[in-house]
C-alpha cells in the first residue's frame, strides 16, 4: 500500500498528473479547479466563496506529515490537496513564533514576537516594509472580523486554550501572547458564534496560573450573552444552539493519542470541526471557520515523535470533515497550511548515514507502533504513581528493556528527555532542535480560489479576505481607528479608577460615553449599547476604535 506514495505525493489537475515539490511548487491547473480535478462551482465568481474554512496545523514540519503518512500506511486527506508551498518568517526573524504566524496569516501583516495581530516594532526582515514600525502596535482587522463584518457567522477551535497564540491571532489584538486576560475578554465579546476548545481556566476567576485577574467573570458573561456552555463532548454533539461555548478543559485538551485512556469525555478536534460546520452553515450569508490542531507544536518541541503523529493524524481527520462538506457544498474554500516547523524532525539520524539505502519503512515505525501513549501520557500515569518506570516506558513504546537502556531510565534526571531520546533511537528518528525552524512548509487548499504556487503567509490573510469579498487593507481604514483621531470635537480622557479596567471617555458637548476597553459596549447615561466591534487599547496606551463606534455615538442622544 505505501509504494503507492511514498516516492512523493502526486496531485491530479485536470487530466495531467504534476508531482511537487516543496522547492518548486508550480501552478496547478486554473483557480476554478479543484486539485483532484473535480468542477468547483461557485454560484457567481468562481474566485469567491460564500464560506471559508482555515485549519493550522500548529508546527508541523514536512517530515513529522511524512511520518504521520507511513505510521497511518494509507495518503493522508491532506495528500489530495496539496498545492504549493510557503514561507513563514517574522518581521524579525527567519523563524518564527506562533504569534507574528497567526498575525500574518490572519491579519495579512507581519509583526514581532510575542505580538498578536497588533503592527511590528521591529523591521529587519527582506521584503517587509519597514513603515510598519511607524503604528507600532496599532490593532490590524483579521478575516474573522471581516468576515463578521459581511454578516457572516464565524467560529474558533483549538485543541490549547482557546487563548493560545494562535487562535488568538484570529480573533484578539495584545502586545502580548501570554495576556490571556485580555485576549480571553476581547474573544468573549467579538461575537463569535462557535468557540470551541480549552481554557477554561482563563474565563473564571480563581488563583490558577491562568485565572483571571481583572475581576470579572467572563463564563458568567458568556451565559448572559445566549451560549450554549458546553463541557463534554456528548453536550457539543447534542446542542442545538445557534451559539456554542465549548470550554472542555481549564488548559489545553488531551493528547489526541491519548484522549480514549484519560480523557474520553473531551471531543476529537474531527468532532469539534463537523460540528463547528454543522451549526455554522446554518447562516445563509454563509461563515468563516478557523480550526487549529494545537499540540503537534507541543510534542514537537518536546521532541515526541508519538504526540506528534498522533495529533497530526487527529488533525487530518478534521480536515476531512472540512473537505467533505466543501465537496458537496462546492462553494467553500479550505485552506490547510503549517504557521510554521519545529524539531527538524528527520526520518533517519547518524546512525543511518550509510546504511539508509537498505533500511525499509517498517524499521522506523514499528518500534513507534509500540507505543500506546504519548510522553505526556506516559509520564502522567507515572508521575501519578498508577505505574512503575518500567511499566511507563513501555506504555512509552519502550518494551524490553536493555540493560543499557534501563540503566539510562534509572540515572536518568529528566525521564521525558531519556524516553525521546531512547525510543527516537530505536526508530531512528532525528531532531535538530527543541525549538522552532524556519524552512518553508507545504500549502493545501480545495475549493473556489483557492491560492496555489509558492506564496507568503501574509497572502492566505488576503486570498481569504478576497474570496469573501472584502479587501483587509480597506476595512482596517475603517475597523481601527485612532479614537483621538475618529472623535472630532470632542475631549478624550483615559478612566483609570479600575487598573486592570481602563475605560475610554469621550465628551461632546453634554454627551459622555464610556467605552470599556476590550468590549463592545458603549455607556451613555447608564444606558449600554452593543457596538458592532470591540475598543482597543494599544501598548503606547492609544485607544482605537471603528468608524461604526464612532457614528453610534454620534447618534446617540
Amino acid at each position: 500500500m505505501l509504494k503507492n506514495f511514498i516516492g512523493g505525493i502526486i496531485v491530479n489537475v485536470s487530466k495531467k498528473v504534476i508531482g511537487v515539490t516543496l522547492a518548486g511548487a508550480l501552478v496547478l491547473g486554473s483557480l476554478g479547479l479543484a486539485n483532484n480535478g473535480e468542477k468547483v462551482e461557485a454560484k457567481k465568481d468562481p474566485t469567491k466563496a460564500k464560506n471559508v474554512i482555515m485549519l493550522v496545523m500548529d508546527g508541523t514540519s514536512a517530515g513529522a506529515t511524512t511520518l504521520a503518512r507511513y505510521y497511518k500506511g494509507e495518503k493522508l486527506a491532506l495528500d489530495e490537496i496539496m498545492t504549493g508551498g510557503v514561507s513563514t518568517f517574522s518581521a524579525e526573524s527567519a523563524i518564527t513564533d506562533s504569534a507574528p504566524a497567526a498575525t500574518a496569516l490572519a491579519t495579512g501583516n507581519k509583526s514581532n514576537d510575542k505580538y498578536v495581530g497588533v503592527l511590528p516594532s521591529v523591521v529587519n526582515s527582506p521584503g517587509v516594509d519597514p513603515s510598519l514600525t511607524k503604528n507600532a502596535f496599532k490593532p490590524v482587522v483579521n478575516v474573522l472580523e471581516g468576515a463578521k463584518a459581511s454578516g457572516k457567522a464565524t467560529g474558533i477551535i483549538a485543541t490549547s486554550e482557546i487563548q493560545h497564540a494562535t487562535p488568538a491571532g484570529f480573533s484578539a489584538h495584545v502586545d502580548q501572547r501570554s495576556n490571556y486576560d485580555t485576549i480571553a475578554e476581547q474573544q468573549v465579546y467579538q461575537g463569535i458564534d462557535v468557540v470551541l476548545g480549552g481554557g477554561k481556566e482563563a474565563l473564571e476567576l480563581g488563583s490558577g496560573k491562568n485565572n483571571r485577574k481583572d475581576g470579572e467573570n467572563l463564563i458568567e458573561v458568556i451565559e448572559e450573552k445566549g451560549y450554549d456552555l458546553v463541557e463534554t463532548k456528548d453536550a457539543l454533539l447534542n446542542s442545538k444552539s445557534k451559539k456554542i461555548w465549548g470550554a472542555f478543559a481549564p488548559n489545553a485538551l488531551a493528547y489526541d493519542f491519548d484522549r480514549e485512556e484519560t480523557k474520553p469525555e473531551e471531543p476529537t478536534l474531527a468532532d469539534m470541526t463537523g460540528k463547528a460546520i454543522n451549526t455554522l452553515s446554518k447562516d445563509k450569508d454563509g461563515f468563516f471557520l478557523f480550526v487549529e490542531g494545537s499540540k503537534v507544536d507541543w510534542a514537537a518541541h518536546s521532541n515526541d515523535p508519538i504526540g506528534i503523529i498522533g495529533d497530526v493524524l487527529a488533525f487530518d481527520s478534521a480536515v476531512e470533515k472540512a473537505l467533505d462538506f466543501a465537496k458537496k457544498d462546492k462553494n467553500t474554500l479550505v485552506i490547510a497550511i503549517t504557521d510554521h516547523a519545529n524539531s527538524g524532525i528527520t526520518i533517519g539520524n547518524l546512525n543511518t548515514s550509510s546504511s539508509y539505502p537498505s533500511i525499509p519503512v517498517s524499521a522506523y515505525i514499528d518500534p513507534l507502533k509500540k507505543a500506546s501513549m504519548t510522553l505526556e501520557g506516559a509520564l502522567t500515569k507515572y508521575n501519578a504513581g498508577e505505574v512503575s518506570l518500567t511499566e511507563a516506558a513501555a506504555l512509552y513504546g519502550l518494551d524490553q528493556l536493555s540493560n543499557e537502556e534501563s540503566a539510562k531510565l534509572k540515572a536518568s534526571k529528566n525521564l521525558g528527555k531519556t524516553f525521546v531520546e531512547l525510543l527516537s533511537a530505536r526508530a531512528n528518528i532525528g531532531f535538530t532542535t527543541g525549538g522552532h525552524t524556519g524552512e518553508d512548509v507545504f500549502l493545501y487548499s480545495y475549493g473556489p480560489g483557492n491560492p496555489v504556487g509558492f506564496i507568503d503567509n501574509t497572502d492566505i490573510a488576503h486570498t481569504m479576505a478576497a474570496s469573501m469579498g472584502f479587501d483587509l487593507k480597506r476595512l482596517d481604514k475603517n475597523m481601527f481607528i485612532k479614537a483621538s483621531d475618529a472623535f472630532k470635537g470632542a475631549t478624550l480622557k483615559t478612566d483609570n479608577t479600575d487598573g486592570k479596567n481602563p475605560v475610554l471617555t469621550v465628551k461632546k458637548g453634554k454627551k459622555v460615553a464610556a467605552f470599556p476597553v476590550n468590549k463592545n459596549i458603549m455607556i451613555i447615561n447608564g444606558k449600554e449599547t452593543e457596538l458592532n466591534s470591540i475598543v482597543v487599547q494599544s501598548k503606547t496606551g492609544e485607544f482605537y476604535v471603528s468608524k461604526d463606534t464612532v457614528n453610534t455615538f454620534e447618534k446617540a442622544k
